[in-house]
């Protein structure tokens, strides 16, 4: 009997946040074919562990921290926690010192092939990449079997500014279950929250965090008719901002922080318009979640948005933190209820044909297996039914 491939992923933090998820969906759609080993260089913040299914095999190892000034010593142990695996898997520069631990001490350790993953950044680089940083990538690139982007934003970046190879880098568009986000949504299915008769929702699923500039949602609810609520569910350190900021404009009772969301599926379809605030974003997979199940969007034009939506939508996207048009776009869905069920449609059709999990499973089963390639393949899964 072939012996499993064993799996290093190394997090900053293992939250329930794009990237985290997506190696669940992965890890949960290969059950046993795989083994992994997780590390969290929070422990406090491990929230999608949560998600994985019973049957798959995790471990959660002791590792050096992956903080701290890249000296030749802390890099050299960093190496060798790697050894003994068949694939590293690295996300985001938080994992950027094991990467250059990986191209350094490769040989030395006989390190197995690494794969790094970037997907964003945080707000220290939201407006502007920092130069040192990118000169830090490039060289801790060196030696990585693939770099996997989600966007076409990322890829231009990997290409142009950390010098990466074309046969290196690997857009991989994220993808999700688009048909379970199309079922038919309950109305109670937040504990503290019902979604009442005659109610509007203008919702988003998103971290609570400042690079997120929710603050912006929270003022645009108050020049919406009063029947219209906002709903983020996420959670992050700018929550009590978010409810003070709702308490000083008078619209608290019309903003709602429900928290984390373990099913978004459930919850999406409740919404009548999803709406994004950010300055910074990649390939948000909320998004593709919102287009599944037929809402329009209103988006800053960040990252891959604009060519993420149905050109039907594309009008009310706007500028990133331009209030006032975020509040017109809103305000034109809000008043014309066939022209968000016209353009809702649009998006779920654009979410299917493009966005569907099964192209983006298929693409990582295929990079990972074929670096492990002393290794028999998991077999795909049959696809959903539609709905």
């Amino acid at each position: 009997m072939t012996k499993s491939p064993r799996i290093l992923h190394l997090h900053s933090t293992f939250d329930a946040g794009g990237k985290e998820l997506r190696s669940v969906r992965l890890m949960n759609e290969w059950g046993k074919a795989a083994e992994h080993s997780i590390v969290s260089g929070d422990l406090d913040r491990r929230g999608a562990a949560y998600m994985i299914a019973k049957k798959v095999k995790v471990r959660w190892p002791k590792f050096p921290s992956l903080t701290g000034r890249p000296t030749p010593g802390r890099l050299a142990a960093i190496a060798k926690a790697m050894a003994g695996y068949d694939l590293i898997c690295t996300y985001n520069w938080g994992a950027i010192d094991a990467v250059m631990a990986h191209t350094i001490f490769a040989d030395a350790y006989k390190l197995p092939p690494l794969v790094h993953h970037e997907d964003g950044f945080n707000e220290d680089e939201a407006g502007r990449l920092k130069r040192r940083r990118n000169w830090y990538r490039r060289i801790a690139l060196g030696r990585t079997a693939a770099l996997v982007v989600p966007s076409a934003t990322l890829e231009d970046i990997a290409l142009n500014v950390w010098d990466q190879p074309r046969s290196r880098v690997r857009r991989i568009p994220n993808g999700i279950d688009t048909r379970a986000f199309a079922a038919p949504p309950k109305r109670d299915i937040l504990p503290r929250l019902l979604k009442r008769k005659g109610e509007f929702w203008v919702g988003s699923l998103a971290g609570l965090r400042a690079v997120k500039q929710q603050d912006m949602l929270v003022r645009t609810i108050e020049g919406l008719p009063m029947e219209w609520q906002l709903v983020i569910a996420g959670e992050g350190p700018e929550r009590e901002v978010l409810l003070a900021e709702a308490e000083r404009i008078g619209v608290e009772d019309r903003v709602h922080l429900p928290g984390f969301v373990s099913d978004p599926q459930k919850l999406v379809g409740l919404f009548d318009v999803f709406a994004l605030s950010s300055q910074s974003e990649q390939f948000p997979i909320s998004v593709v979640e919102a287009m599944a199940a037929g809402l329009p969007i209103v988006a800053p034009r960040v990252g891959d948005i604009g060519a993420m939506v149905s050109s039907e939508n594309g009008p009310l996207l706007v500028d990133p933190g331009d209030e006032r048009a975020l509040e017109r776009s809103l305000a034109q869905l809000a008043a014309d209820p066939a022209e968000r069920k016209r353009i809702g449609a649009a998006n779920k059709k654009k979410a299917r044909e493009e966005f569907d999990e099964r192209k983006m499973i298929e693409r990582y089963r295929g990079l990972y297996w074929g670096l492990m390639d002393k290794y028999p393949r998991p077999a795909a899964s049959a696809p959903a039914r539609e709905a």
